[in-house]
């Protein structure tokens, strides 16, 4: 058969943003490498144009607070665009407008849509709204994500959730690592010298955007109850804590490469969300060879063990120093070693492709998977 045409569709894609444009960047490297499959992205932006090879922009509003997000307000562009597009398999990396272009576009073109559920959405605006908002949200997800051909979400977590709504076709599609990208070769001494903090304080980081999820109040408050010797720094766009006592702020999106060079250089991680979804930047900071600490909810239980670092028992002040006092009672050095292990052996993006690939060739009625990926070894 031709060479298959994938299109992901998703909102989730600006200069600034997280996991899901880590994952579809990775996604579309791994595609060029392993196989023939030809990979187009259709995303927001100022208009419609081909931004790079591959990427294609369709105009939407900026979202306010966002760090660069736009909403589509409009579904008959996208559908357009998708028609023109004309993939094989389309898949919506978003709950929203996108999601219904996508599945309209894939009756049109009678082709598998696929939708990965990489956010919440009703704990998430539960979180942020209140609880009256629960039913109302579950409701819209059950409607949503019935249609879809297949759904993907990256956790056990979020496929027993959607199970409970009463989606039916979802299984778990783990997302992975750039293990060459975050290793432990790129620990820089100057870091402890630039926050002006000894060899003998235990330096904390965390890195992702400000939102009421993170939990970040009560993660500032656990540090001022552990004292001097314990130092947090936090890393990300829209930080809205200032640089002082034992917690340092750099409010701004740093690369992936400056990333890496803060996360190897800290101690551990320290992450107080309470409602991931996956939590890739504990996978980052694992694979730079340092332990993590995280809340015994949520995603965050399926990728830390007690050989890889803590458990708070909630995200309230006393449990988070709790768990990071904890931390250091053992080999910090040693669990870092084993959570590099760990990735190594687990949690690759090779790993991770190599699966969704199975899934996609299942949707086409494709050859083997191993038939497409060893075509491009032999082109």
């Amino acid at each position: 058969m031709p060479a298959m045409h994938l299109c992901d569709i998703t909102m989730f894609y600006a200069p600034e943003s997280g996991g899901v444009r880590r994952y579809l960047d990775a996604k579309r490297q791994w595609l060029a490498h392993h196989t023939l499959a030809r990979h187009s992205l259709l995303a927001p932006g100022t208009r419609l144009a081909q931004d790079t090879p591959g990427t294609f922009t369709v105009p939407a509003p900026p979202l306010p607070f966002s760090n660069g997000y736009r909403f589509p307000l409009r579904r008959g562009p996208w559908v357009r665009k998708l028609v023109e597009l004309s993939p094989d398999l389309i898949e919506a990396g978003d709950p929203y407008r996108l999601a219904g272009a996508a599945l309209t576009a894939g009756e049109r073109l009678g082709v598998p849509v696929i939708g990965f559920y990489h956010s919440d959405l009703p704990r998430l605006l539960a979180k942020r709204l209140g609880p009256r908002t629960l039913p109302i949200t579950q409701a819209y997800v059950r409607r949503l994500y019935r249609r879809f051909d297949h759904v993907l979400t990256p956790s056990r977590t979020m496929l027993e959730h959607l199970q409970e709504l009463g989606v039916e076709r979802v299984s778990v599609q783990p997302l992975g690592v750039d293990a060459v990208g975050f290793h432990p070769r790129h620990r820089d001494p100057h870091l402890r010298r630039q926050l002006g903090i000894g060899a003998h304080t235990h330096l904390l980081i965390f890195a992702g955007r400000y939102a009421r999820e993170k939990n970040l109040e009560q993660l500032v408050e656990a540090f001022k109850r552990l004292g001097p010797h314990y130092h947090l720094l936090l890393v990300g766009p829209d930080m809205p804590f200032p640089s002082n006592g034992n917690v340092s702020c750099f409010s701004h999106f740093f690369s992936a490469q400056e990333l890496a060079r803060m996360l190897a250089s800290a101690d551990a991680l320290v992450h107080a969300g309470d409602n991931e979804t996956f939590g890739l930047i504990v996978l980052e900071a694992m694979a730079s060879g340092i332990p993590a600490v995280g809340v015994d909810a949520g995603a965050i239980p399926e990728l830390i063990n007690p050989a890889v670092g803590a458990l708070a028992r909630s995200s309230a002040p006393a449990h988070l120093a709790e768990a990071v006092e904890h931390l250091f009672t053992q080999d910090v050095a040693a669990m870092g070693r084993e959570a590099r292990r760990q990735v190594e052996a687990h949690w690759t993006w090779d790993r991770a492709f190599t699966q969704l690939f199975q899934t996609y060739c299942r949707l086409l009625g494709a050859g083997s998977p191993e038939q497409e990926t060893g075509r491009r070894a032999s082109a």
